[in-house]
């Protein structure tokens, strides 16, 4: 299975009550189809003493399972807890986004989004050139506007 498939399979479930389990997790959502993983992330700190922390991800086989899973579980009640069910957003790399140790301008995603070509560059420094040559009056189309209430008809 290729990783957008099984990202498509996947959800997430957060709001989840610290005494869930990734068994109880499975029987709660094993209605919905045939489940490949169940994960429930542990606290990042190693003094915690929390189980997980408080959401988790379950792969469905099949990418209809867990779109019907999360049409029907979706602000359903689980332990006390509402939970929140969604798909699954894919993992950001550890070198993009804040808290990377790669500076932003660096990263590949911000060059894709903010790179500018010499090429372009260049057109853009053309066309404002341009666009000064022109003379234009800074109080066009402002007439009438000096004039209180409403317009007679």
């Amino acid at each position: 299975m290729t990783d957008a498939s099984r990202l498509k399979a996947t959800i997430f479930v957060g709001g989840l009550d610290k005494r869930v389990t990734t068994q109880d997790l499975h029987d709660h959502f094993v209605p919905f189809g045939e489940i490949v993983e169940v994960t429930l992330p542990k606290p990042d700190l190693p003094s915690s003493t929390d189980p997980h922390r408080g959401f988790g991800y379950i792969e469905f086989e099949l990418p209809e399972d867990a779109q019907e899973a999360i049409d029907n579980m979706h602000l359903s009640r689980f332990y006390e807890n509402i939970i929140e069910v969604a798909a699954a957003k894919p993992q950001k790399s550890h070198t993009e986004g804040l808290g990377s140790k790669t500076a932003v301008w660096e990263q590949e995603g911000w060059l894709a989004k903010h790179a500018v070509s010499d090429e372009d560059r260049q057109t853009a420094n053309q066309e404002q050139d341009n666009s000064n040559d022109i003379s234009m009056d800074p109080t066009q189309g402002l007439a009438g506007l000096d004039e209180a209430g409403p317009k007679p008809a």
